[in-house]
């Protein structure tokens, strides 16, 4: 195997189980006997458990950025159909570790490294709360550009809309294990969704 083939298998084994077990669940030795390789190697890689999940959470961040600001940013759709198709990537995600029966299981690294908040290194810190950050900035902007377009009312409604709907996709994997499925997050963007189109009735 090829050494940028060996750090991303690396790196999509850990995100796994980080996901699934969080960061005391995550271990070198669990990663080289699912891989066929040795812990010598993943150090040699990556050097230490907190290299390795500041680097997978990085990737994580920027793929979730990433798609976000296409789902928000690029386009002429509607706002109802955005919704649409954010549910849509969250339901890839959530359905990524929930295939069968059961218990709904932890879905996104973000939300399951916020509860092992103490374990993580400074870098893990400012990666979570640019995150949040970021989202803020996504949806300000896609509903200013709503408000423009005339689908709100005003600026003052699209702020408390970005700002709710930041929210929800902050915390969209505690939502659903909360209300025990994916039908709990389908219903509350859907619930904004109605919210924003009583906001435009006025425009």
């Amino acid at each position: 195997m090829e050494a940028v083939d060996s750090r991303q298998a690396i790196k999509d084994m850990a995100l796994g189980l980080l996901v699934r077990h969080g960061y005391r669940g995550m271990s070198f030795a669990e990663i080289a006997a699912a891989l066929g390789t040795t812990r010598a190697n993943i150090h040699y890689h990556f050097g230490t458990k907190a290299a390795l999940i500041e680097e997978v959470l990085a990737d994580y961040v920027a793929a979730t950025l990433a798609n976000l600001r296409t789902i928000w940013a690029e386009g002429e759709a509607r706002f109802p159909a955005r919704v649409e198709t954010m549910l849509a990537y969250s339901r890839q995600r959530f359905d990524a570790f929930n295939g069968g029966a059961g218990p709904v299981q932890p879905w996104s690294l973000i939300s399951r490294l916020r509860q092992d908040d103490g374990l993580l290194s400074p870098a893990g810190h400012d990666q979570l709360s640019g995150f949040t950050a970021a989202l803020e900035q996504v949806f300000g902007a896609a509903l200013a550009r709503a408000a423009l377009r005339g689908e709100l009312r005003d600026g003052e409604m699209a702020h408390d809309l970005a700002l709710l709907l930041a929210a929800v996709a902050d915390n969209a994997a505690p939502i659903t294990l909360a209300g025990n499925g994916f039908s709990r997050l389908e219903a509350v963007y859907r619930g904004i969704v109605r919210l924003a189109a009583a906001a435009g009735k006025g425009s």
